[in-house]
């Protein structure tokens, strides 16, 4: 959607069908893709980051597949300008790390994002961690918000919350859980169709 926004012309690609995605979609590996990278002006590339998280709930027993260095290797090999997003800790080049606080959102979901060209390291603004958050970590907090024990002051957590701090309206909790909020790639897009990368 943050594509959309910035003036592309969006054609998503995943494994696994994604119904309530609101632009054309493919269906299909990723790594054996039954279309040609070079036939795209600019290509974003989000691979799982299950395997790469450092923090909260994550299966460790090698049951999600590390897919950043094959991915990559295909973008450079396109020839093609792209970008690579994932979470804080993974084997991305960091040219610009994104906060929701920066946007204004009620969310903190830091994302590193590497990309060809390298992109500039500027940012919209910093990030506001003092104000409450949502927490969409993997399920909602209920109406009485997170946990306790948790250091984040978190505001209540239901697919409304989420859909509102993640500026995304047509996601199921699950799907919100793994997304990252539009205006990052609308931040970022428009930087790249005005050649600011």
């Amino acid at each position: 959607m943050g594509l959309h926004l910035a003036g592309f012309d969006v054609t998503g690609i995943d494994i696994k069908p994604q119904p309530h995605y609101p632009f054309r979609f493919v269906q299909a590996d990723a790594m054996r893709l039954p279309v040609r990278l070079t036939d795209f002006d600019f290509i974003w590339a989000s691979p799982p980051c299950q395997a790469y998280i450092r923090k909260g709930i994550s299966i460790k027993d090698g049951r999600h597949q590390k897919l950043i260095e094959p991915t990559r290797a295909a973008l450079i090999s396109s020839g093609k300008p792209w970008v690579i997003e994932n979470v804080e800790g993974a084997p991305v080049r960091p040219d610009l790390i994104l906060c929701g606080t920066m946007f204004g959102l009620a969310i903190r979901r830091h994302r590193w994002f590497e990309g060809s060209p390298p992109l500039a390291p500027w940012v919209p603004a910093t990030c506001d961690h003092g104000k409450k958050i949502v927490g969409v970590y993997g399920h909602p907090h209920g109406k009485r918000g997170a946990a306790p024990k948790h250091a984040k002051p978190m505001l209540p957590g239901s697919l409304k919350t989420w859909s509102e701090a993640m500026g995304i309206n047509w996601m199921t909790t699950g799907e919100l859980a793994e997304a990252i909020p539009p205006a990052y790639a609308e931040f970022i897009g428009r930087a790249v169709l005005a050649g600011s990368t």
